[in-house]
């Protein structure tokens, strides 16, 4: 069985419920939960989460659709192993949008208020699973405002890939601290409408991220 919550209230009509669904469910992933490779059987997680499977199975599909759970015929549904060439590919992607992205969003004058508030997060949460998904908080209030919904599209697909990744196994050797004075040097350079200055930060960033995957320990 599921150790899932089944707080808030499950709706009733459908298109909620299956966002109720789709977010328990995503919420397990990311926080590490659901493991790497753990098999989510429809009927399993319906009975958890007190609802029919159609619900549960639509939520799959957009699962599947935002990378982080594999469908097999004759096999089942799984939640995404990443590789390590995976998670390279991943870090490069983010290299080549993000920081143009977040240069976009400074230029536009971007509130940074919600970015101060995901960096204090997840400089008090003790969890590693959880600081990830504040790191990755904290990039999206970044980068949010960059009035381009393609590149804000992809990077939002990446978003939940990235907080995958830091929940797998090979991440053993976490460097938050170091991410974290990063975090705060990039926000600085926001906060003073330095656009190409955050540009550059995010981008050193990402490239850090991507030395120490190909060394074995990036988390986030």
């Amino acid at each position: 069985m599921y150790d899932v919550p089944t707080t808030p209230p499950i709706p009733t009509a459908l298109p909620s419920r299956t966002e109720h669904a789709l977010a328990t469910i995503k919420e397990g992933i990311l926080s590490g939960r659901l493991a790497a490779g753990q098999a989510l059987v429809e009927a399993e997680l319906a009975q958890e989460l007190a609802m029919s499977k159609t619900p549960v199975r639509e939520a799959l599909k957009t699962l599947e659709m935002s990378g982080l759970v594999v469908v097999r015929p004759y096999v089942g549904v799984r939640v995404r192993e990443l590789t390590q060439a995976d998670a390279v590919a991943i870090y490069e992607t983010r290299l080549l949008l993000e920081p143009e992205a977040t240069r976009r969003s400074v230029l536009r004058g971007m509130d940074t208020a919600g970015a101060r508030a995901a960096l204090e997060r997840a400089a008090e949460v003790t969890e590693p699973a959880q600081r990830s998904l504040a790191n990755r908080a904290f990039h999206a209030a970044l980068w949010g405002a960059a009035d381009n919904t393609i590149l804000t599209g992809m990077l939002e697909g990446l978003r939940d890939q990235t907080a995958l990744a830091a929940v797998t196994t090979w991440a053993k050797e976490p460097s938050w601290r170091d991410e974290a004075r990063e975090h705060e040097q990039i926000l600085a350079a926001a906060e003073a409408g330095d656009a190409d200055l955050a540009a550059d930060l995010t981008r050193r960033h990402i490239a850090g991220f991507l030395d120490r995957l190909h060394q074995g320990g990036a988390t986030a």
